[in-house]
């Protein structure tokens, strides 16, 4: 059978589940119209098998006044479910698009998944007799409630379960029915792949699963108590749970099952149930998901703004003069709506205080032209948005020989999204462009990249770096070819609830405070295609940790890109010419929060797991997270890193005086102190690697210059003193050779693996996007890491200027470096670059709503 086949069975599977939502939706409101006026609801009347409790065994008659038995009863159930997809609707795309791709994210893990489960026949035995135990504990619990309910003559209980009985009978009829339609074999058949259409199959969906939902949605709907429910929903978890490490069933037969399962008890409860016995509401996920139909932004799709925007630069400088005080630097990118946000907290600042002066006013009023749409904008639930961002061309002339390898070197060119660059004419035409509808949100950016080609590094450094890195042998390459293509950067779809937006696709991450580059992520190297689930706005943790002020969370699992060599349990596999299948993973995860309007302190977690040697599953994934298992030979399953990042307001000078740092540690909590370390108990920290800065929002006398300074190492003092940091330590990443990059380049600072290097910039701002500025750059690499060390120098100028929706930007940058691996003697590079763009605004945006005219949300202000 293909995959294209398997898609649409699967696809169909999922759409009766979801119709059902949708059914029991219409249902709901068919029965609201049905009590006004002139509405034919349905009647009941007592059935001799039941006794008087309407509702719960009545028959019901239809609209005509006819009788409906018991039989009619489970027909009209029946129907209702199989025509249900007939009543999806396009708002269900909301949650429908999720759990679709939760679902096929299970299939295509289903294979691998159950093959590392333990197949010791005691385990597979306990865990098929606990799933057995809890369904029948559950289908038990629904008919003693309902054999009880006579002598104790209470109606509730009566009804409660008749409609889990009901509800398990109906669910177990349309999973047998697609059980022996698909026909898929179960993990301990065949091959263990889950083959659909063979004989004997009987894996998808799991019927185990469905009952024990079906009966717990009743129950826990009938009792709505917190205690009722958790109680119901964990043991038909642990019932889904069991079938799957019994290996009866694939992960996704558990899925569908258990959705089935809950969907149907959801149809058999709100078109059966007499509210007047007591109970609560069964809303549908649709209904859920719609709310009362109006979109604020919490709930409404929202791009994140490009890294490389003019808008960051303002908005800083905006937080720097004191009148934002809830952004969160380390954390970027921002959506629209948050920066919005953040713009409206300003005004309100500058109406009632007057802060910021008369430079924050001009940086205000050019925000809230940017994002007037977001501040002035409907909440109705039919928005829909969109916009071309911009459209640009760049070209840039290199004269003399650049450096392109920071993990072993250095870079001419840093935090450029990789874009690739040799001696030469180099050049970069792209669009940026977005939509938004509801919760939704899109967004692409792609521009054709060329590059000359060059020669490769001489055999010297070839050699250097294969001795580095642990490779079997040097590059054979002699030629670094030339560069034609077209490439996406930031490239995503997402969904938007309660402020917390799931995005996937290719994106860029900025998880550091300042301008040089943090040393977790940037965009040094070309985005990451990952999933992504992000609190885009703070929030207020509950109780005694309300200390820690306003928070933000965000979480990813992605898969890198050009990784080549890597060590398994008995080997080193790879080669130059074929990059590996499958790839690495990496996964991140960063929590930040304010204590106080002045400070901002973020903590970091990240892993790279999987791979050739070790698949990517949920076990595997688990030990990157807690530091387990290690493959035959030493090597370690999986790399960790931990960072640090703070930014402070001085006191006093809080005007204009901030102060930053960020630090990342390898294999380590970089925040644990170890009280044995000597002479000082300072352990972990010391053996991190940092970066520090300062920025000056404006100079006494000169409120439009403003200054940046930043320092930072990897050549830590304490390498080589005890072995646990060597040299070319930092951004090395285990048994993956190629480290923690992303087709080559340096997903970190630029400042490599063993360097120490400072920069400095300064603006002067004619308004608030028009600017020119100096800057500097030096690095130093340590001679114990590579032969001869290296040293690399950069001065430059950049001046940006727009007229109304084009913009000009141009700069120049002298290099002078010496890297003697490389060549014994200094060699000097010249950069000139211009770059065009334009931002259609108007011209291109278009919005569709159909809501009310709202109040300015800027703190008044136009």
């Amino acid at each position: 059978m293909t995959r294209r086949s398997l898609a649409k069975f699967l696809g169909a599977a999922l759409l009766f589940s979801i119709g059902l939502v949708s059914a029991s939706s219409a249902q709901e409101q068919g029965a609201a119209a049905a009590s006004q006026p002139g509405g034919a609801a349905p009647t009941y009347e007592s059935s001799s098998l039941a006794g008087a409790a309407p509702g719960a065994n009545a028959v019901q008659k239809s609209a005509e006044g006819k009788r409906m038995g018991l039989i009619g009863r489970f027909v009209g159930d029946q129907r209702g479910a199989w025509v249900s997809p007939g009543h999806v609707r396009f708002s269900d795309m909301d949650w429908l698009v999720p759990l679709g791709g939760v679902a096929a994210g299970l299939f295509v893990a289903d294979r691998q998944f159950s093959k590392h489960l333990s197949q010791s026949p005691t385990t597979l035995s306990h865990y098929k007799t606990l799933s057995n135990v809890g369904a029948a504990a559950l289908i038990g619990a629904g008919a003693g409630m309902w054999l009880l309910s006579y002598p104790k003559h209470n109606e509730h209980w009566r009804e409660t379960g008749f409609l889990a009985g009901e509800a398990a009978l109906n669910s177990l009829v349309a999973v047998e029915s697609l059980k022996y339609s698909l026909r898929r074999e179960r993990p301990f058949q065949g091959d263990g792949g889950g083959h659909f259409f063979q004989s004997g199959g009987t894996s998808f969906p799991s019927e185990h699963a469905a009952a024990a939902w079906s009966v717990a949605g009743v129950i826990a709907h009938e009792y709505p108590g917190t205690l009722t429910k958790f109680l119901a929903y964990g043991l038909a978890s642990a019932v889904s749970y069991s079938r799957v490490r019994s290996r009866q069933h694939f992960p996704s037969d558990a899925l569908i099952g258990s959705v089935l399962g809950d969907l149907v008890a959801q149809q058999i409860y709100r078109r059966h149930h007499d509210p007047e016995l007591g109970g609560g509401e069964w809303r549908s996920i649709g209904e859920i998901v719609r709310g009362d139909g109006e979109r604020n932004p919490a709930n409404q799709g929202s791009p994140y703004v490009s890294l490389d925007s003019w808008i960051y630069p303002a908005l800083d400088r905006l937080a720097a003069l004191g009148v934002i005080d809830s952004g969160f630097g380390g954390m970027r990118p921002w959506t629209r709506s948050e920066c919005a946000r953040l713009l409206g907290e300003a005004g309100e600042k500058m109406d009632e205080e007057g802060a910021g002066g008369a430079e924050a006013e001009k940086i205000f009023r050019l925000l809230a032209t940017e994002f007037h749409d977001e501040v002035e904008g409907p909440p109705g639930a039919g928005n829909f948005r969109g916009r071309v961002e911009s459209v640009y061309a760049r070209v840039a002339g290199i004269s003399g020989k650049p450096l392109t390898d920071g993990y072993h070197f250095g870079q001419t060119i840093i935090n450029d999204y990789s874009r690739p660059y040799q001696e030469g004419v180099n050049s970069a035409d792209g669009f940026s462009a977005w939509t938004s509808s509801g919760r939704w949100v899109g967004y692409v950016r792609g521009e054709y990249q060329h590059a000359p080609s060059a020669p490769t590094l001489p055999a010297t450094a070839g050699q250097f770096i294969a001795s580095a890195d642990g490779l079997p042998s040097a590059s054979p390459f002699t030629t670094v070819s030339g560069v034609d293509r077209f490439r996406m950067l930031d490239a995503y779809v997402g969904l938007n609830f309660e402020n917390w937006q799931v995005t996937f696709g290719q994106q860029s991450l900025w998880w550091g405070p300042g301008a040089g580059g943090p040393m977790m992520f940037s965009d040094n190297a070309e985005p990451v295609n990952m999933f992504r689930v992000n609190r885009v706005s703070p929030f207020k943790l509950p109780s005694f940790l309300k200390f820690l002020g306003p928070v933000r969370m965000e979480f990813f699992i992605g898969q890198l890109d050009g990784h080549r060599f890597v060590n398994t349990a008995s080997s080193t596999v790879g080669s130059w010419a074929v990059p590996l299948n499958p790839q690495p993973f990496t996964n991140g995860e960063k929590v930040s929060f304010r204590p106080s309007p002045n400070l901002e302190v973020g903590l970091t977690y990240g892993t790279i797991f999987g791979g050739v040697g070790v698949p990517a599953t949920a076990r595997t994934f688990v030990q990157s997270l807690l530091d387990t298992g290690e493959l035959p030979g030493g090597h370690s399953l999986s790399i960790r890193r931990t960072g640090l990042d703070f930014t402070y307001r001085i006191p006093k000078m809080r005007k204009w005086l901030t102060l930053y740092g960020d630090g990342f540690a390898e294999d380590q909590i970089i925040f644990f102190i170890d009280q044995t370390a000597k002479p000082l108990p300072f352990g972990y920290p010391d053996r991190a690697a940092w970066r520090a800065g300062i920025y000056v929002s404006r100079l006494p006398g000169l409120p439009k210059l403003d200054f940046r300074v930043e320092g930072v190492y990897t050549d830590n003092p304490n390498t080589g003193e005890d072995g646990s940091i060597s040299h070319g330590y930092y951004y090395r990443a285990g048994r993956y050779l190629n480290g923690f990059t992303n087709n080559g380049i340096l997903l970190g600072s630029w400042i490599g693996r063993q360097g120490q290097g400072a920069q400095a910039w300064s603006n002067y701002w004619f308004s608030p996007r028009n600017r020119i500025q100096l800057n500097f750059r030096h690095q130093k690499v340590s001679q114990e890491f590579i032969p001869g060390g290296g040293t690399l120098t950069d001065l430059g100028v950049r001046g940006d200027y727009w007229l109304g929706s084009v913009g000009i930007s141009a700069w120049v940058q002298h290099e002078r470096w010496l890297f003697p691996v490389i060549q014994p003697n200094v060699s000097r590079n010249v950069t000139a670059a211009v770059q065009v763009s334009f931002e259609p605004q108007k011209l291109f945006t278009h919005s569709l709503t159909d809501a009310k005219e709202t109040t300015s949300g800027v703190g008044g202000r136009p």
